[in-house]
């Protein structure tokens, strides 16, 4: 059944919305070749969205050619602004950005063990202060990272015993003090939007990042989405039992788990046994720790690549960002010893800034759903 006329319009602009927002400012000869509409068709599109506000004239192309120059129509960049919180254990981090994704300001703040809330209190000030500092009068969405699982129904941080009490309280008090809209989001899985998007995976649909930091955790995404399974725990990668450890992990504790071999605490102890200082190890090019470090890695990958065959695992957090490509190589390799299944192991190209850069990319789509038509 065709499509009603209100309906074509309204995935005519936004196909346009979309691409002014990917690919800059665009003349309507642009828009009417990347669309494939018509020339007054287009027209008209140009002349609905200026009118609602979301579009201007930014300034003119052309101008190399004779006759009149052709006028360049970009997004009304400030017709709503962004927030983005990476929070971590002891500290936050805050972005604020136009609806193009261009940083206004930005600010980082070690939040302490004074008591949830003085901590939450910390968060919000800086917060509050970031968006003062850009000049964001227009805050639609705020995107907070976390450690920790999402409840899928309620989109909630669950209860969990290993963080801390003011990191699920902070995002009641954001929705009570802020005139915006204020969504939370696995930080493992925020990184991997980022890579999918930006990063490291651009090219792929179906991959499986693994985050290695003081936690442990993987994200999957296939077909080009992000999964989170039927309870949020998809990639729970911590608890997964494995040889070389202690015991098995329980419902309760990770110990005897992947966490137990990966978590930034082990990493830190295999680099002292091996004689290093276990804040450069990863970046010295010593060969024996990383060489122990990825057959660690590859066995929690081989389990994960055995189950999904992603074809690609892309290796985010601290640990993943310093061993950078070296490291990637090992566990690639190491990885290909452990399984029949072709697997492409990638270090993650956008480092500590992945957590930040989804969040954005998730509030940004939040604005996206309510302003363009």
């Amino acid at each position: 059944m065709a499509a009603s006329p209100s309906t074509a319009r309204a995935i005519n602009d936004r196909s346009a919305l979309r691409l002014l927002q990917d690919e800059g400012p665009l003349t309507a000869t642009q828009l009417k070749t990347l669309t494939g509409l018509s020339r007054p068709t287009v027209a008209d599109l140009v002349e609905r969205l200026q009118g609602s506000g979301l579009v201007h004239v930014v300034g003119e192309a052309g101008a190399e050619r004779r006759g009149p120059n052709a006028k360049l129509y970009g997004i009304v960049a400030d017709r709503a602004h962004l927030a983005a919180l990476d929070v971590r254990t002891r500290s936050v981090s805050v972005t604020v950005a136009d609806l193009l994704g261009t940083t206004l300001a930005e600010a980082t703040a070690p939040v302490g063990d004074d008591g949830t809330g003085s901590a939450v209190e910390k968060a919000v000030a800086l917060l509050e202060r970031t968006v003062a500092e850009a000049g964001a009068d227009r805050l639609h969405s705020v995107a907070v990272g976390a450690p920790g699982l999402i409840d899928p129904a309620t989109g909630e941080l669950r209860d969990s015993s290993g963080l801390p009490a003011w990191h699920r309280r902070l995002v009641g008090v954001l929705q009570e003090r802020l005139p915006a809209h204020v969504l939370v989001e696995n930080e493992t899985n925020l990184a991997a939007v980022a890579e999918l998007r930006e990063g490291a995976a651009r090219d792929r649909d179906d991959f499986v990042l693994l985050w290695l930091g003081q936690g442990v955790g993987a994200a999957v995404v296939l077909d080009g989405r992000l999964r989170r399974g039927a309870s949020g725990g998809a990639g729970e990668i911590g608890f997964l039992p494995v040889p070389g450890t202690s015991g098995l992990p329980s419902a309760t504790g990770c110990d005897g788990g992947f966490h137990e071999l990966a978590c930034a605490a082990a990493v830190a102890s295999l680099a002292a046994a091996h004689g290093l200082d276990p804040a450069d190890a990863l970046t010295s090019g010593h060969g024996p720790f990383l060489d122990a470090l990825a057959r660690r890695l590859a066995v929690g990958a081989a389990a994960v690549v055995s189950v999904l065959d992603p074809g690609c695992v892309v290796l985010a957090g601290e640990t993943g960002h310093q061993g950078g490509p070296g490291l990637a190589a090992r566990v690639e390799a190491d990885l290909a010893a452990l399984s029949p299944l072709r697997t492409e192991v990638r270090a993650t190209a956008l480092g500590d800034a992945a957590v930040l850069r989804g969040a954005l990319l998730r509030a940004r789509d939040a604005v996206q759903e309510e302003l363009f038509p």
